[in-house]
């Protein structure tokens, strides 16, 4: 303001004049009011900047109560979790007490049960005692006496000739002359039967239709397989003279056998029926449930393979591989039978089916 006055004051000719006119003449009353314009508005301009400050203070205190509000949420959020948490672990403390006790009731149970068997098995000793005061009918007997003549023929067959599949069909049979009795004593018995079947049906080797299609088409290849040749070739000529003399002489001379060609094929069928026989006794040896007859054959016929026949083509190679395949199998092993036939002679003696002399020299005598 003071700027502009002295800019009209020059911009004036009439003040001009008049100072030219007095130049001691006091300055105009404008320049103390400029003055005072001046000082209002540095303090407004002070009075700008603290209410400038005052609201950057406030625009901080409300970004920190934001803040403050955010972190309380959070930490309410936090505590309302862990009251979850806590909630979550007495529900799982309040349902592991309940499985305890009926844990607890379970074994309680079981306790119980425990003893009732107990008090049944007495009774069932019991009424054993009782039955071997009695005697069966003669329905029953002629039933249990067909049982054991099965179950003694079942064993001796698999003793005698290893014939499991003979065996077990003559279990089968006592098995359904047992269920025809009428005494529930004896029903016990058909389990063991039914673990001996069970034995001979697993003894019985998963591969023995295999094995015998196996020696049957090698039998009946042994007519094709190839033979090793009878002239074996001269070895490598000396070189020299020798040489050339001797391929002078192989266009002019030839050398052979006149009585080659019959023993050779006499010495074929000899040694191809000589390999059938070995296969041939390692089926009956299979059947026979003889594994160290049968590993002797298949060892025969391999050795003949190997002599006789020539080596190096593929069909014999692949008969070798199919003998070495039938060596690698593993044998099964026998069977243990007479148990159940010991527990019907036991059972028989306890309920007095045979006198005490008859009936008590077969029970000591072993099955």
């Amino acid at each position: 303001m003071a700027g502009m006055s002295q800019d009209d004051s020059f911009s004036s000719p009439g003040a001009a004049e008049t100072r030219a006119d007095s130049p001691s003449r006091k300055p105009a009353p404008a320049r103390r009011g400029s003055g005072t314009l001046a000082v209002a508005l540095l303090l407004a301009l002070v009075a700008l900047g603290g209410a400038g400050y005052v609201g950057w203070r406030q625009w901080q205190q409300e970004q920190g109560r934001v803040a403050g509000s955010v972190a309380l949420d959070a930490l309410r959020l936090r505590v309302e979790t862990l009251e979850h948490g806590a909630n979550a672990s007495d529900n799982e403390r309040n349902l592991l007490r309940q499985r305890l006790g009926d844990a607890d009731q379970v074994n309680r149970s079981l306790r119980e049960e425990l003893l009732s068997q107990a008090e049944r098995t007495r009774n069932l000793e019991d009424a054993v005692a009782k039955l071997s005061e009695k005697t069966l009918s003669a329905h029953d007997a002629m039933l249990l006496d067909e049982t054991e003549s099965l179950l003694r023929m079942g064993k001796e067959r698999y003793e005698l000739f290893h014939d499991a599949q003979g065996a077990a069909a003559a279990y089968a049979l006592a098995d359904q002359t047992l269920a025809a009795v009428d005494d529930g004593a004896f029903s016990g018995l058909r389990q063991s039967i039914g673990a001996e079947r069970e034995a001979l049906a697993k003894s019985q080797p998963a591969s023995l239709d295999a094995s015998l299609a196996t020696l049957t088409s090698l039998r009946a290849g042994m007519a094709t397989l190839p033979l090793k040749s009878l002239d074996s070739t001269g070895s490598s000529s000396s070189a020299g003279g020798w040489s050339r003399i001797v391929a002078a002489l192989d266009s002019v001379v030839k050398v052979q056998r006149t009585n080659g060609a019959p023993l050779s094929v006499a010495d074929a069928r000899f040694a191809r029926e000589l390999t059938a026989i070995d296969l041939a006794q390692a089926q009956a040896a299979l059947l026979a449930a003889d594994h160290d007859g049968y590993v002797a054959a298949l060892k025969r016929a391999d050795a003949g393979l190997a002599e006789q026949f020539d080596s190096s083509t593929p069909a014999v190679q692949q008969a070798r591989a199919q003998l070495a395949a039938l060596l690698a199998q593993p044998s099964s092993a026998p069977v243990q039978l007479g148990a159940a036939w010991t527990e019907l002679r036991n059972l028989r003696a306890v309920h007095a089916l045979k006198p005490a002399a008859s009936s008590s020299a077969p029970a000591g005598a072993k099955p």
